[in-house]
């Protein structure tokens, strides 16, 4: 299991992301985003997780990031929709 931080370009977003990965047993909670990385809206969601679940996460999803030691990891990242 591996700890991931999603951030959104909306707060809609992230709150609908947060309840698809609640919904198929992912533990998340929705957060302020970090300092080390942006995000248009503020929030983010961390979750933990086999995989990055990207499927589960709403399409104005901005970017993915894995939590690492030394800080993250940026896994994908999207243009403003």
């Amino acid at each position: 299991m591996k700890d991931y931080v999603a951030t959104f370009h909306t707060h809609l977003s992230a709150l609908l992301s947060f309840q698809a990965l609640q919904g198929q047993g992912v533990a998340a909670r929705m957060m302020p985003v970090p300092r080390e990385l942006s995000s248009s809206c503020g929030t983010c969601v961390r979750y933990t997780a086999d995989g990055d679940c990207r499927d589960l996460l709403d399409r104005d999803c901005e970017a993915v990031y894995a939590c690492e030691a030394g800080g993250y990891t940026c896994l994908f990242a999207t243009e403003d929709p």
